[in-house]
């Protein structure tokens, strides 16, 4: 008897099995004939979508040349280390806003604005030179606030570049009452449309920046009540979000989740709250300095940069419900710095990061 054909693999259950493939294995399984792709293409529609990736880079304090860049897929689950992604700089790496890595030096504003983080655009330093600024994307606009040298005349000063024209504008300055906290380590910035917002992390007074009309507007209150002593402001999708800690300092009770609704100034939804044992993993007995949040896409990741070992993230499920885990941190390197930001990732980009032969993706076992 002829010995029988093996079966091919197709149609529902080559997709069951295609979502359980890491996002990475994918880029190849699309070049194995059109029908895989296709596969391939439904699996991610309707079985297990690709979700927004963490993306982080350390870097050395000795030779701030030596830099590493890893990315946390949360459909995957897994860790990857992306090689050769060719940093452009020497200087210290910084993020501010969640979707954004930069530079600043005397002489060079450098950002990165892909899901990647691999590619880096290089303009100009600003007029008014910088420590500690507020650095935000807003649409094809990079604005820079605040965070001036002492010897400035104008420590509330903001600057906001054109990616497409490649020109800095000199815009109204910060309002008055942010006089004491133009540092990002005193202010929290959110992104909706055209607009940025900045809270003061300890109030939670809120002033927004229209990047159209160049108009501030507030202050308004995002403090979502008396029992909250600090928060932080970023957006999920495309919905203003509070992040608080509830208690008072020496004594955290919780870490909840808020949603704006209405507009600013209008009634605050509560959405979720960490679970207890994850808080101890976020705050310990850590200053709240030391508490950094990544917001992208339906995520929220905090991590403790005193305790870089593990994070918490949570993602919020159509917007009502929330879902938290713990990751241990794949890209800790001993002794050097860290900072994170979010990629919107897509097969596009990961294919064509992968056909230009100039990075590699390795996953790494935890």
């Amino acid at each position: 008897m002829a010995a029988a054909e093996e079966a091919p693999i197709h149609g529902d259950i080559l997709e069951a099995i295609l979502s359980h493939v890491p996002l990475i294995h994918l880029v190849p399984i699309c070049h194995v004939s059109n029908s895989w792709k296709r596969a391939v293409s439904s699996s991610l529609a309707h079985l297990r979508p690709i979700k927004p990736w963490l993306i982080v880079l350390t870097q050395s304090p000795r030779a701030s040349h030596v830099t590493k860049l890893h990315a946390y897929d949360p459909r995957s689950d897994v860790w990857l280390e992306i090689k050769n992604h060719m940093c452009p700089h020497s200087s210290t790496v910084r993020s501010s806003h969640s979707s954004l890595l930069y530079t600043l030096t005397p002489a060079e504003f450098a950002f990165s604005l892909d899901a990647l983080h691999l590619n880096w655009h290089h303009a100009p330093s600003p007029r008014v030179w910088r420590t500690d600024p507020i650095v935000a994307r807003v649409g094809s606009r990079v604005v820079v606030a605040g965070g001036a040298c002492e010897f400035e005349d104008d420590p509330l000063a903001v600057e906001m570049y054109d990616v497409e024209s490649r020109a800095w504008e000199t815009c109204p300055s910060m309002p008055a009452l942010l006089k004491d906290s133009t540092a990002s380590s005193w202010l929290s910035v959110a992104v909706t449309g055209e607009v940025m917002h900045l809270t003061e992390k300890h109030s939670g007074v809120t002033y927004s920046f229209d990047t159209v009309s160049k108009k501030w507007e507030g202050p308004f209150d995002l403090r979502p009540d008396e029992s909250v002593f600090n928060c932080v402001t970023g957006t999920l999708g495309e919905r203003l979000m509070v992040a608080g800690v509830v208690g008072e300092f020496g004594n955290v009770r919780g870490v909840k989740l808020w949603e704006v609704r209405g507009g600013l100034g209008s009634r605050m939804v509560e959405v979720g709250e960490m679970p207890k044992e994850m808080v101890w993993k976020v705050m310990g007995d850590s200053e709240l300095g030391s508490v950094e949040v990544t917001w992208i896409g339906d995520f929220v990741y905090a991590r403790n940069t005193s305790v870089p070992e593990e994070l918490v993230a949570c993602e919020v499920v159509n917007g009502v419900g929330c879902e938290w885990r713990s990751v241990r941190n794949g890209a800790v390197s001993h002794g050097a710095r860290m900072v994170a930001c979010g990629g919107n990732v897509c097969m596009e980009d990961l294919q064509r990061a992968v056909m230009s032969g100039t990075r590699t993706f390795c996953v790494k076992h935890m």
